[in-house]
């Protein structure tokens, strides 16, 4: 997402009520239905809607700020905690590069003398110089092994390569660099993480039955890229589906999130309470007197229910087991809620009774 300033037209000590007004003269001026022929103006305009998202709430603006700060300082300090870095680096090479080309040195004069005495103690290698150096807890390590081995190949390619190298003087500094290389990378002191950048929020509408069936969803954000994700079990109506590594992208700051709210479609005939789906079943006045077998759609088909007799509007019947799954092992209802509804001809025999009911008047 480009700077929402910017996209805005405002500064970034603009009041609220500024704030407010650029959106809406943005909104006005680059509206779909205003530019038909403009391909872009859908994207143009869910960029400023993004834009006034983030600025118009104290918290997400503040955050922004104080990212897109920190990104500034950052980067203007770069250059020099790079020299830093490299002459903190340098020494660190230097220091561990002379004591260990001094304990080489040893290792080899005493190999040496060991050799010219004829003994049969046991040359010292290249791990017991690691463990020496470093501990045995280093030695284990796979990295300190696999740099052992490559420093001793390394000592003998240097050996068998220089002429008169027979006493094996080219060995320690063969040895010693590969030895260097591997051990300061290893024991250098870890970076911290790079701070995060502000997390990005969008809405997805949904209907009942991609909950039910767990599909795909796709989102499209105003830097014209599009994100999919799929729905699963214990998500309902405003539930918020976090994407991680989705969201607002700065310099030199680790990408946020994607913060997506779930919201059922308001034209779909069911909706939800929780886990339950909530529908209306219209019945006449008759069936609700006498009660009958009949069918209710459910977002996956039909199902066939019992009405009992004098049944009211104000009756709920419940379907176990036909809701959204909470992601906890259990399920949520289809709750059907009776609606009386009348003929659509007024009919003379229902009228009397009606008025013989209310008068108290029997044949």
């Amino acid at each position: 997402m480009r700077d929402p300033y910017s996209i805005l037209g405002v500064k970034r000590d603009a009041r609220h009520e500024e704030i407010k007004a650029a959106w809406r003269t943005k909104a006005k001026t680059v509206h779909p239905d205003a530019n038909r022929d403009d391909p872009d103006a859908s994207a143009r305009f869910a960029e400023i809607g993004q834009a006034y998202d983030l600025l118009k709430d104290p918290k997400k603006r503040d955050l922004y700020d104080q990212a897109r700060r920190a990104a500034e300082k950052k980067q203007r300090g770069e250059t020099i905690m790079q020299q830093r870095e490299a002459a903190r680096e340098a020494a660190e090479r230097a220091k561990a590069a002379e004591k260990l080309m001094e304990e080489l040195a040893r290792a080899d004069a005493r190999n040496r003398a060991q050799t010219g005495q004829k003994t049969d103690a046991k040359a010292e290698t290249a791990e017991d110089i690691v463990e020496r150096i470093f501990g045995a807890e280093a030695q284990n390590d796979p990295k300190v092994q696999q740099a052992a081995e490559a420093a001793k190949a390394a000592a003998g390619a240097a050996k068998s390569d220089i002429p008169g190298a027979g006493d094996d003087r080219t060995a320690p500094a063969s040895l010693a660099a590969n030895l260097f290389s591997a051990l300061v990378r290893r024991f250098r002191t870890q970076q911290p993480a790079a701070e995060k950048a502000p997390d990005i929020t969008a809405e997805a509408t949904v209907t009942v039955a991609d909950l039910l069936e767990h599909r795909w969803i796709t989102v499209s954000l105003a830097d014209e890229r599009e994100v999919r994700f799929q729905l699963e079990a214990g998500m309902s109506d405003g539930h918020v589906v976090r994407l991680k590594g989705q969201g607002l992208k700065l310099p030199n700051m680790a990408r946020g999130d994607l913060a997506v709210t779930l919201l059922t479609a308001r034209e779909d005939a069911f909706s939800l309470r929780g886990f339950d789906i909530h529908t209306t079943l219209p019945i006449s006045l008759s069936d609700a007197v006498l009660g009958c077998e009949t069918k209710v759609a459910t977002p996956l088909g039909e199902e066939n229910i019992t009405i009992p007799a004098w049944s009211g509007s104000d009756r709920v019947l419940r379907l176990t087991g036909k809701g959204l799954t909470d992601g906890k092992g259990g399920q949520g209802d289809l709750v059907i809620e009776l609606r009386i509804v009348l003929l659509e001809k007024p009919d003379e025999k229902v009228t009397d009774l009606m008025r013989h009911m209310r008068e108290g008047l029997y044949l």
